[in-house]
């Protein structure tokens, strides 16, 4: 299978996350991460932003599928509850769905600093979402519309692209590159420049001038 330059590097290390993940997981110091992303940064490329024509949520495959070869691909559960579970505490998962299933849990949202009670449900399943913090529609306009399908397959469910995050912020968020969005929770720009950095750097993509200098000064000041 050709990979062409959707070939995932290994970076800065799968996740280049909150101080402290949903999970409890510790990342590294701020300075340390951010000079690694600076000096990734220097190497992506910085051009206009492609034209959306074309751009469909269907051209990064099923949505949430598990038919990828990135971390926890073909583990029998699919992308959404893999995240759920990553992201947060005292998950219960569905009794008969091998572990997989999230029914509720409590998410430390590092978006926005606040502390959300999951429970799955049609009228609560929405108040946790999952955000890919490099968005699909401005992947498709920085280097995506160049890569195979079935990388951008895995793109949309690279666990290093996705947080689970509080509805509302998801939304505001929509497809905003980090020149027009940062998360509300200062503390945690740092973490998510790198992991923006990281993406794109490893799925070949570009930055535009606003975004390269949003995120310049973002890292600088970590």
């Amino acid at each position: 299978m050709s990979w062409g330059s959707g070939v995932v590097r290994s970076g800065l290390v799968a996740v280049m996350v909150a101080a402290v993940f949903g999970g409890g997981v510790t990342a590294p110091t701020a300075g340390a991460e951010a000079g690694a992303a600076l000096g990734e940064l220097a190497g992506i490329p910085v051009k206009g932003r492609a034209p959306k024509s074309g751009y469909s949520r269907s051209q990064f495959g099923d949505a949430w599928t598990d038919d990828v070869t990135v971390a926890d691909g073909h583990n029998g559960c699919d992308t959404r509850n893999d995240i759920l579970r990553r992201d947060l505490l005292d998950v219960v998962t569905k009794p008969g769905s091998n572990g997989c299933a999230v029914l509720s849990g409590i998410l430390n949202d590092p978006y926005t600093g606040e502390t959300v009670a999951f429970q799955r449900g049609p009228g609560s399943s929405a108040e946790v979402q999952i955000d890919h913090v490099v968005a699909l529609s401005d992947a498709w306009q920085t280097g995506a519309q160049q890569l195979d399908d079935f990388t951008r397959q895995n793109f949309a469910n690279d666990p290093r692209n996705l947080q689970a995050t509080v509805g509302w912020v998801n939304q505001e968020k929509g497809d905003s590159d980090a020149a027009s969005w940062l998360p509300p929770n200062n503390s945690y720009r740092c973490a998510y420049a790198s992991r923006i950095v990281e993406v794109k750097a490893a799925y070949g993509l570009w930055v535009t001038p606003a975004e390269h200098d949003t995120l310049e000064r973002v890292l600088l000041n970590c």
